[in-house]
């Protein structure tokens, strides 16, 4: 193999199947946790990732929460009427700065999070939590590296 050039395209080659077969099995086994979700109190993960967010940062604005759960503000709009529609969340203008509006968990939706299923499959928590820290570490680090390869390059 000395003096063997191997090509970009190549070196991606001898991974895609491997990579694109493992994204594919992480996205159906994300469908089917999301039907389970869905039969909760007909919250997407998302949505349910919102509330659990906004419950543990007490209050956030709609552009911070934004880049946080990694979605554009015209989605994250769409998805804070519909929870706000059903009472889960409660949006508070800025006593100081009126144009700044706070996005709170309302009481419902602390009720609602108290009996809430997981975000991630109660079978992944359980498998993932018996691995050695380091490797939780590991694979989290992996993902969210996957991720940003995924995402739109700017």
């Amino acid at each position: 193999m000395f003096g063997k050039k191997v090509s970009v395209e190549t070196n991606i080659s001898a991974f895609e199947l491997g990579l694109l077969r493992a994204m594919r099995r992480l996205q159906q086994d994300a469908e089917v946790h999301a039907k389970r979700l869905a039969r909760y109190g007909g919250l997407t993960p998302v949505q349910l990732m919102i509330l659990r967010i906004l419950q543990g940062e007490g209050k956030m604005t709609a552009s911070a929460l934004s880049r946080f759960v990694s979605l554009t503000p015209a989605t994250l709009s769409g998805l804070l009427d519909r929870l706000e529609e059903r009472g889960l969340l409660q949006r508070q203008r800025d006593d100081l700065d009126r144009r700044r509006q706070w996005l709170l968990i309302s009481d419902n939706g602390r009720q609602l999070l108290e009996q809430a299923p997981p975000l991630l499959p109660p079978e992944f928590c359980a498998r993932f939590s018996a691995l050695p820290e380091w490797e939780r570490h590991g694979l989290t680090a992996a993902l969210l590296r996957a991720a940003e390869l995924c995402g739109e390059m700017e």
